[in-house]
């Protein structure tokens, strides 16, 4: 089994100083949050779509070194990203951390870092926050543009979740 320490390395670190996309967006077509009540964690991002691609970004990350690194990879590569992808990357996630599941692969590659967080039960809401986040805002901006979206058990609750006009 993974120790805890083990978790917690350079490229963890490396991730989690460096958050893309830290501005929130004015004129985000859907806003949505993700909390972890285990600990504490919070997620907030904005998504700008034109047809089911991101066009726009911005997130607001108050999480640990985990769901920081989680939104550093997400914010290097949303934008330009189309919905279906974004739900196939966070059932990879769900999938590598709960059912033993291989890690995203492609761009998505660095999110690798994260697999040794499997064994660590009560880590795995804060590292999916992001995803969780996401997909929230991904449905609430399909809802507004009357587009079909995907769904999924959150692994953290969704607090708030806005499609703005």
């Amino acid at each position: 089994m993974t120790q805890l320490s083990e978790i917690y390395n350079q490229r963890i670190l490396e991730l989690s100083a460096n958050i893309p996309g830290a501005e929130r967006l004015i004129d985000a077509d859907a806003t949505a949050t993700a909390h972890s009540k285990l600990c504490g964690s919070t997620v907030t991002v904005d998504i700008k779509l034109t047809g089911d691609r991101v066009t726009g970004f911005g997130q607001t990350v108050k999480a640990c070194l985990l769901g920081q690194a989680a939104a550093a990879v997400m914010g290097h590569n949303i934008l330009g990203s189309d919905a279906g992808e974004l739900r196939e990357v966070g059932a990879a996630m769900r999938k590598m951390l709960k059912a033993n599941g291989a890690a995203p692969g492609g761009r998505w590659a660095d999110l690798a870092v994260l697999e040794p967080v499997k064994d660590f039960k009560a880590r795995h809401a804060s590292t999916l926050l992001v995803f969780d986040a996401v997909e929230a805002a991904l449905a609430a901006a399909e809802a507004k543009h009357g587009a079909p979206n995907g769904s999924h058990a959150p692994a953290a609750s969704i607090t708030a979740v806005t499609a703005r006009a």
